[in-house]
C-alpha cells in the first residue's frame, strides 16, 4: 500500500514505524508536522491508501481525517486519552501500560481501536521506555492495524464510554518536595520527565529542569542538598537517600533563545559548590545501586565493557574514559568482549550540545573526533581477541561507524541504525570510509551515506551491517547477549576467527595504513569544523534547541527532520565530490 506517515519529529518511533512498513513491502512517505499539520492538498498530493501519525503533538483536522483513513498511535492502553499518558503511567508507577492504533476523529484519542498491545513497565526513564517497551507495543499494534485495514474486512471497535481524558501533566504536578518525598517517589518524578519536559526546580540561586534520575545507596544528606558529582552528574540528598541527576536545562527567559540539556555539572558551572568527585570503580560490588555512565563485568573468557551516555552523544570526557575503559579491558584475560548498553541506545556519536556550549564550538568539534577516532582506532587494531558490538537501542553517525569496527555486530530486532552524517552537515570521520565498504561494498555505502535514510534491524542484517538479530525485548536482550557471547567463546573456531582477523587487518594495513583514512576523513571535517559559514554549525544550534532552522540552499530546497531544516542539496554535493 502507499502509506503516509505523519510526525510531529521523525524520532524513534516514527523511523521505527517507517522501516517496518517498507521492510513489508509498503511504499512510505513522511510529512514532517511543525506547528501545522499537513493540509488535505498536501495529503491529497501523496495519494495515500492510509495515513498513520507515530507521533504527532497536534490534531489532526477534520478536513484531512474525513477525507482519507488516518489512524493515530497512542501511547496508552485502549480507553486512556489525554497528552500526557505514559508521563503519568510513568510517575503514577503503572506496572503494566499499553499502546493502541485508533481512528482519527473529532474528539481526542476517541475514535475507534483498530489494534492494541500491553506491555510490562520497568522501572527505567520514559524515553528509554519509550524508545524500548513502547515503540515495539506501537509497531505489533501498527503493523497488525495495517493487515486489518488491507483485508477490508476488519471493523474496528467502539471505544465507547469506557476510560477518561486526562489533562496535560503540568509543572505543578511534577514538582519535587524534597523536605518530605522519599527516594522513590522522586525517582518517579524524574523518570517521568526524563528527557522532556524535565522536573522544574529552584537550586543554587537558578531555575532547572531536572533531566534523569537514578538512585544512590550510600550518600546521605540534607534534602535537596547536592552531595557530590560524577563525571558530569550530581548528586542531591532525598529524605532517605539520594539521587543521582545527570543533565540539567536552565529556564528561558520570555522571548529569549531556546535553553537545551548539558551535563548538570557543565551547566551550573560556577553555581556549583566545592563537593568530592566520586567517580564509580569500573567494576562495581555485586548489589550496588549507584549510578555510572561505564562499567565492565566478566562471565567466564568473556568481558562485557557496558556504557549508556544520555541521548547516546558522547562529549570529549566520556570518549576519553570509554577508551580507558576499553584499554583495562584488553588487559583482561577474555576471549570475547562485548561492547554496548544494556537496554537503551548504544551511541550516537559526537555530543552536539557539549560542543554547542563550549567557548570555542569549532575547537570542541575537533577534540571530539579527534577522541571518537582514538577510540574506534582502538577496537579496529584489537586482533588479539573478538570484540562484538551488542545494540540493544539505536546506533547513528559516528556512534553507528564505532559499531562498524568491530568484528561481530549483534542487533536487537527493534534496532535502528543510521548509518549516515549528512543531514548534520557532515563528511564523518570515525574510519567510515574503511569500515563501511569493507562491510557492505563501496557502491552501497555511498548509497547509505547520500540517501541518509534510517536502516532497520532487519534490512543491517541483509546489507551486512549486522551479522545477528536477537528478536528480544529490551529487558530480556543483555541475558540473551551473555549466553551468545559465552557460545562464541567456547566455540572450536574460535582461535580460526580470531586468526583469520589479524591476517586481514595486516593486510589492509599493507594496502593502506588506518592513519591514511584518517588524514583524509579529518582533513573534510575540518574543512566544516573550522569554517563560520558551514550550515553544520546553525544545524547543531537548531537540532539542539530542538527548533526548525533550514540552512541555505542554492535551488531552496529543504527537506525537514528532526524538526532540523537540512539541505538535499548539501547531501547531494557531498554525493558528487565522492563520486569524482
Amino acid at each position: 500500500m502507499r502509506v503516509l506517515l505523519v510526525a510531529s519529529a521523525f524520532n524513534s518511533l516514527s523511523q521505527r514505524v517507517m522501516c517496518e512498513l517498507r521492510d513489508r513491502g509498503h511504499s512510505v512517505a513522511v510529512e514532517l508536522a511543525g506547528r501545522d499539520v499537513p493540509s488535505l492538498e498536501t495529503v491529497t498530493r501523496h495519494a495515500p491508501d492510509l495515513l498513520i501519525a507515530p507521533m504527532l503533538t497536534t490534531a489532526i483536522p477534520k478536513e484531512v481525517w474525513s477525507a482519507r483513513p488516518c489512524l493515530i498511535v497512542h501511547p496508552g492502553p485502549p480507553g486512556d486519552r489525554g497528552p500526557s499518558s505514559l508521563d503519568r503511567a510513568v510517575q503514577e508507577g503503572a506496572g503494566r501500560w499499553g499502546v493502541t492504533v485508533l481512528q482519527a476523529v473529532e474528539e481526542m484519542d476517541a475514535g475507534p481501536v483498530w489494534a492494541s498491545e500491553a506491555f510490562d513497565v520497568p522501572a527505567v526513564g520514559k524515553s528509554e521506555l519509550y524508545r524500548g517497551e513502547v515503540t515495539d507495543a506501537a509497531v505489533k499494534a501498527v503493523l497488525r492495524a495495517v493487515e486489518r485495514f488491507a483485508s477490508g474486512t476488519f471493523e474496528p471497535r467502539p471505544q465507547g464510554s469506557e476510560g477518561s481524558f486526562r489533562p496535560y501533566l503540568r509543572q505543578e504536578e511534577r514538582r519535587i518536595d524534597w523536605p518530605s518525598e522519599p527516594t522513590a517517589a522522586v525517582l518517579r518524578k524524574l523518570r517521568a520527565a526524563d528527557s522532556h519536559p524535565g522536573v522544574l526546580d529552584t537550586f543554587l540561586g537558578g531555575e532547572w529542569y531536572l533531566c534523569g534520575g537514578f538512585e544512590e545507596d550510600a550518600l546521605t544528606g540534607a534534602p535537596g542538598e547536592v552531595l557530590a558529582t560524577r563525571h558530569g552528574a550530581v548528586c542531591r540528598a532525598t529524605v532517605d537517600g539520594a539521587v543521582w541527576i545527570p543533565q540539567l536545562r536552565p529556564r528561558g527567559r520570555a522571548g529569549g533563545p531556546r535553553t537545551y540539556k548539558l551535563p548538570a555539572v557543565l551547566a551550573l558551572g560556577d553555581r556549583l559548590p566545592k563537593v568530592p568527585e566520586l567517580p564509580a570503580p569500573l567494576r562495581s560490588a555485586a548489589g550496588r545501586r549507584t549510578w555510572t555512565d561505564i562499567r565492565y563485568e566478566e562471565a567466564g573468557t568473556v568481558g562485557f565493557l557496558r556504557f549508556s551516555f544520555p541521548g547516546g552523544a558522547m562529549s570529549t570526557d566520556q570518549c576519553r574514559r570509554l577508551l580507558d575503559a576499553y584499554r583495562f579491558a584488553l588487559s583482561r584475560p577474555v576471549d570475547v568482549l562485548v561492547l554496548g548498553g544494556a537496554r537503551d541506545f548504544f551511541s550516537n556519536g559526537i555530543h552536539l550540545g557539549v560542543i554547542e556550549a563550549a567557548d570555542d564550538p569549532a575547537a570542541e568539534s575537533w577534540a571530539c573526533i579527534h577522541a571518537m577516532d582514538d577510540l574506534v582506532e582502538a577496537v579496529l587494531t584489537t586482533t588479539d581477541r573478538l570484540v562484538v558490538a551488542a545494540l540493544a537501542g539505536n546506533a547513528a553517525a559516528g556512534g553507528a561507524m564505532l559499531v562498524m569496527a568491530a568484528d561481530e555486530v549483534w542487533c536487537r530486532s527493534g534496532t535502528v541504525l543510521n548509518p549516515h552524517y549528512r543531514l548534520m552537515g557532515l563528511y564523518g570521520s570515525e574510519y567510515w570510509t574503511y569500515t563501511l565498504p569493507r562491510r557492505v561494498g563501496a557502491e552501497e555505502a555511498e548509497r547509505l551515506m547520500c540517501e541518509a535514510a534510517p536502516v532497520s534491524a532487519a534490512t543491517a542484517l541483509r546489507l551486512g551491517l549486522a551479522d545477528r538479530v536477537l528478536d528480544c525485548g529490551p529487558e530480556e536482550f543483555a541475558g540473551e547477549i551473555a549466553r551468545s557471547a559465552q557460545r562464541l567463546a567456547a566455540s572450536a573456531r574460535l582461535r580460526e576467527l580470531v586468526g583469520r582477523k589479524k591476517a586481514e587487518r595486516e593486510r589492509d594495513e599493507a594496502i593502506r595504513p588506518l592513519s591514511g583514512y584518517r588524514a583524509a576523513e579529518l582533513t573534510r571535517m575540518k574543512e566544516i569544523f573550522f569554517d563560520p559559514g558551514s550550515p553544520y554549525h546553525a544545524l547543531r544550534s537548531a537540532f539542539v534547541r530542538k527548533q526548525p532552522s533550514p540552512a541555505p540552499s542554492p535551488d531552496g530546497r529543504v527537506r525537514i527532520v528532526n524538526n532540523v531544516g537540512l539541505c538535499e542539496s548539501a547531501a547531494e554535493a557531498f554525493g558528487r565530490k565522492e563520486r569524482a
